[in-house]
């Protein structure tokens, strides 16, 4: 098995910083948020579901339920 090599921060010598362009953090944080769809749950509703498969499943049932309840309203409004 080969030794890992000491790593170092320092350019190699073949490399000049003028090269690269000035580095920022977070380049691409707006482009990033406005392209996701990531929803944080509060701890105590995040307790209640073991993976992100189990709140899709539960959204999907709330989902159908107002669906036949909006339904329902909308024939019996009368």
């Amino acid at each position: 098995m080969k030794r890992a090599k000491p790593r170092s921060d320092k350019l190699r010598t073949e490399y000049k910083r003028s090269d690269f362009k000035k580095l920022e953090r977070g380049r691409y944080y707006t482009r990033l948020k406005a392209s996701s769809n990531v929803v944080v749950l509060d701890p105590d509703v995040a307790s209640v579901f073991p993976n992100s498969e189990a709140v899709n499943k539960a959204l999907h049932f709330l989902m159908e339920v107002a669906k036949k309840r909006k339904f329902w309203l909308r024939r019996h409004e009368r």
